[in-house]
């Protein structure tokens, strides 16, 4: 008889999930708290634009889904930056040919829950909102849509259920479990550029657009539609300030003049749209002996600069899978090792979410970032053996997380001693370089 496990959240992280636990033979509960969003699309969460990149779609390429997903996502291939001014500026994110892609989360959503209903050892249970969790027992207490109460034992539980988990609440209040949630100093507004004429995108269709201010930003990411989902991130306290029309027109005519110009429904979009919040989520250990997992956000949710948050989720189900194959069925040594290996990789990424909103807001106006970013383009083309930028190893490898963090502190060590030597004209002098490679061993 094959082990029933019970995985509470059906958002991306728990709905892949269920499909990589039921191709290896358990039965599978899968339980979400929100209504099915493949009976009604506008229930498909929210509605920021993820990017996919390296290591997620890894993860649908296991599943069979990956060449599908690309087939409705829009390569970015850099950043375009705008000033208040109207100027425009492009940075590549890697190589020629390297991009993130622009993906729905509904979509994505709908189509692992799709792909999950058709195995017949998977069943989907919506509108069930977990209240409670005996993890000795193994046995999930959910309110069911009419109100009522009900119970469901399993041999194991997985939680998959977000940055405010129900089953990461069981263990905060168990023994020597460390926890700590913070949240970022700005909110994010989500409004929208509309297709132009006949569907035709109003800006460049293969780039994330910037609009870096320093205190705050606005980004837009493009849709197969034609239409762009726009993120305005600001301070509460500017928020806040901005409580009429003519403030919120003013505000926008000051610091994005040139997008102003293409948000028809601007004012009607700011006030209908809620303001939310960014937080980052740290805690340990994510396992309770072999009862009770935790995974993505329920474990380590960050914030969204990144673009990292579902491509590391993803790679937590691939961890997980890999630790099932490795151990069979002795769920101690696969909980274990499935947190071992990733808690430091999470915490990295964490790490380079936070330190990536200030680049994005910030540094990409400013000189001496752009001109290390220079160096750094022509060391990855010169030297693609040796040198790897941090965002390289982050987006468009598999090498670990906190590799890349570590790395990334080191490549700066090497940048600015080359922009101290002024030796700008020497990086394609091989002699020059090898006395500099001991830097970032």
């Amino acid at each position: 008889m094959s082990e029933k496990i019970n995985i509470i959240g059906g958002g991306l992280s728990g709905s892949l999930l269920a499909i990589y636990m039921a191709k290896r033979g358990f039965e599978i509960n899968l339980f979400e708290r929100r209504p099915d969003m493949r009976k009604n699309k506008m229930l498909a969460g929210k509605s920021i634009n993820l990017a996919l990149s390296t290591r997620g779609l890894r993860a649908l390429a296991k599943v069979g889904l990956d060449k599908e997903i690309l087939a409705d996502a829009i390569p970015m291939y850099g950043r375009m930056i705008h000033s208040k001014t109207g100027e425009l500026s492009f940075q590549p994110y890697g190589k020629d040919g390297q991009a993130i892609n622009s993906v729905s989360r509904g979509r994505l959503n709908i189509r692992l829950l799709e792909l999950a209903d058709e195995f017949k050892n998977i069943t989907l249970h919506f509108n069930t909102k977990c209240i409670d969790v005996d993890v000795d027992k193994s046995i999930a207490r959910f309110e069911m849509e009419d109100g009522s109460h009900q119970t469901f034992q399993s041999d194991r539980i997985i939680g998959t259920d977000g940055a405010f988990a129900a089953t990461r609440g069981k263990l905060q209040t168990s023994e020597r479990f460390n926890y700590s949630q913070s949240y970022l100093h700005v909110g994010y507004k989500e409004l929208i550029i509309p297709a132009g004429d006949s569907g035709a995108f109003m800006m460049k269709k293969n780039d994330l657009h910037i609009w870096p201010r320093g205190a705050f930003m606005m980004i837009a990411l493009p849709n197969p539609a034609g239409d762009f989902t726009c993120t305005l991130f600001l301070p509460f306290e500017l928020f806040d300030s901005l409580s009429t029309k003519e403030n919120v027109v003013k505000f926008f005519n000051d610091e994005f003049p040139d997008a102003v110009k293409m948000m028809p429904t601007l004012v009607d979009d700011f006030f209908a749209n809620p303001t939310s919040s960014l937080v980052t989520v740290r805690c340990y250990p994510w396992v309770k002996k072999d009862k009770l997992a935790l995974m993505g956000d329920a474990a380590h949710a960050v914030v969204p600069f990144y673009g990292q948050g579902m491509n590391c989720s993803f790679e937590d189900v691939i961890v997980m899978d890999e630790c099932i194959e490795k151990y069979g069925n002795d769920w101690n040594k696969i909980f274990d090792e499935y947190q071992k290996e990733r808690k430091p990789n999470a915490d990295a990424i964490a790490d380079l979410a936070i330190q990536n909103y200030y680049e994005m807001a910030d540094k990409v106006g400013d000189k001496h970032f752009l001109h290390k970013k220079f160096i750094e383009h022509e060391l990855s083309d010169l030297y693609p053996d040796k040198f790897k930028s941090q965002y390289e190893l982050t987006t468009f490898s598999l090498s670990p997380y906190k590799y890349a963090l570590d790395q990334g502190k080191k490549n700066d060590i090497l940048l600015e001693k080359i922009i101290a030597d002024k030796a700008e004209e020497k990086i394609k002098d091989a002699a020059y370089m090898e006395s500099l490679w001991k830097i970032i061993q």
